[in-house]
């Protein structure tokens, strides 16, 4: 069967910086998920799509073209609407584990298909595999009745969802092609529109621990997707949110599970709960529900019923002992005085070396590995009281952890005070 078009003009007309037409685009997805197209050809044609940049429509096309590469959930049979939400990733991010009961106790459906982490950001599978007993991988069907008997699930997306996705994604990782706008924001809306949810909320993170360094650059991104969504039919709203600081008082998995659950419980760092109910708020409000308060569902204990229903209907022992590391490692505060600053980006890193990300697709991590702070920015501290502690089953990593954190924190005279970043930056819809 001979092909109708050939691999090197698409290339050429993107490097020349000419629009893809609608045919040429289908053509290229298409034939690169069939093997027609080969990895060199497209990684060409990502580098040209990096440095030219596309159109809205090409976006939207290219989107709409990744979706066709596989198939789409449907989410209309059920009793309730549904929403979503989606992290571009950070440190400490552990919204989705409240987040989805939360919204859920409210009659909401919320269908969170989420993925596992790579390098110093977490993934939230990773996290709830931590629960005795829970499992990521479950069939359409059993999502389908977790949402209509639970509200919320949290699993593994199906590869079924978005093939041309998975395929180029790991094409630009070694390719240099990652941060191309047109292609992240392609990227993770061809998957959430394929997911079926009739609302989404997007978390674009801004900082250091976050992919976008720069609030423009972020602010353009969510722009992106939020007219990518609204072009495909879905109610989608972007938050804008600071990632110069981890999130809350933990980075790794099991120790952000208990983070997460101590705010279901009506208690938790106030940065979490602030975010948690602030994206909340924006899933409820898309779903039709902009008539209720969330902050009251975890106060009276309702989220935290949908949680334990949540993690039984997979597997999990809610009431189960989280897995905590053998090895423990304090680092110090240098003096007394204010913490200034914490980078979220070394906080990560030091995690990860700990053991609990990953550097490859498929490797272990480790339950209970990870960083707890003793203090965030604008807290007094204490010089040689322990300012972070580093937990581990292999305390020869705490040697590449420590080093990781070096120049990560500055102690500023008392009564100095850090400049505050609002944690929600902007809200773009």
């Amino acid at each position: 069967m001979s092909e109708p078009f050939d691999a090197v003009d698409v290339i050429r007309a993107k490097r020349d910086r000419r629009e893809l037409s609608d045919a040429e685009i289908d053509w290229v997805v298409d034939a690169y998920t069939r093997g027609v197209v080969a990895d060199e050809q497209m990684a060409a044609l990502a580098m040209a799509i990096l440095l030219n940049g596309m159109s809205r429509r090409e976006i939207s096309r290219w989107t709409a073209a990744m979706i066709a590469s596989g198939e789409r959930m449907d989410f209309s049979g059920l009793s309730r609407p549904t929403a979503d939400k989606h992290s571009t990733g950070g440190v400490g991010d552990k919204i989705t584990l409240p987040l989805a009961p939360l919204v859920a106790s409210f009659g909401v459906a919320v269908p969170q298909l989420s993925g596992r982490g790579l390098g110093h950001t977490g993934g939230t599978l990773d996290k709830l595999e931590s629960v005795p007993g829970w499992r990521a991988e479950l069939s359409t069907e059993e999502i389908l009745a977790q949402l209509e008997d639970v509200g919320a699930v949290v699993c593994a997306a199906g590869a079924a969802l978005a093939p041309a996705d998975k395929k180029l994604y790991a094409l630009r990782d070694v390719t240099g092609t990652v941060e191309a706008i047109p292609l992240i924001a392609s990227s993770i809306m061809s998957k959430k529109i394929a997911e079926g949810t009739g609302a989404l909320v997007l978390d674009v993170k801004v900082g250091s621990g976050a992919f976008m360094k720069d609030v423009e650059d972020a602010r353009e991104l969510a722009r992106t997707m939020v007219d990518l969504g609204t072009d495909a039919g879905v109610r989608t709203v972007a938050l804008l949110t600071d990632m110069a600081t981890p999130l809350g008082l933990t980075a790794g998995n099991a120790l952000e599970v208990r983070e997460a659950v101590e705010v279901l419980a009506g208690g938790g760092p106030p940065d979490v709960v602030e975010l948690t109910v602030a994206l909340a708020a924006e899933m409820l409000a898309a779903a039709g529900r902009d008539d209720v308060d969330p902050a009251e569902a975890l106060r009276d204990g309702r989220a935290m019923d949908t949680w334990r229903a949540m993690i039984r209907a997979q597997g999990g022992d809610p009431d189960a002992e989280l897995p905590r590391a053998r090895e423990t490692h304090h680092v110090l505060a240098p003096a007394d005085g204010v913490l200034g600053r914490l980078d979220a980006l070394a906080v990560g890193v030091a995690a990860w070396r700990l053991g609990a990300g990953r550097a490859r697709q498929g490797e272990a991590v480790q339950a209970g590995a990870g960083v707890e702070l003793h203090a965030k920015p604008g807290a007094v501290v204490r010089g040689g009281e322990p300012l972070l502690t580093l937990h581990t089953d292999t305390p020869e990593r705490f040697e590449r952890a420590v080093a990781a954190l070096e120049g990560a924190y500055d102690v500023l005279p008392e009564g100095d005070r850090p400049l505050e970043q609002p944690l929600v930056i902007d809200r773009i819809a």
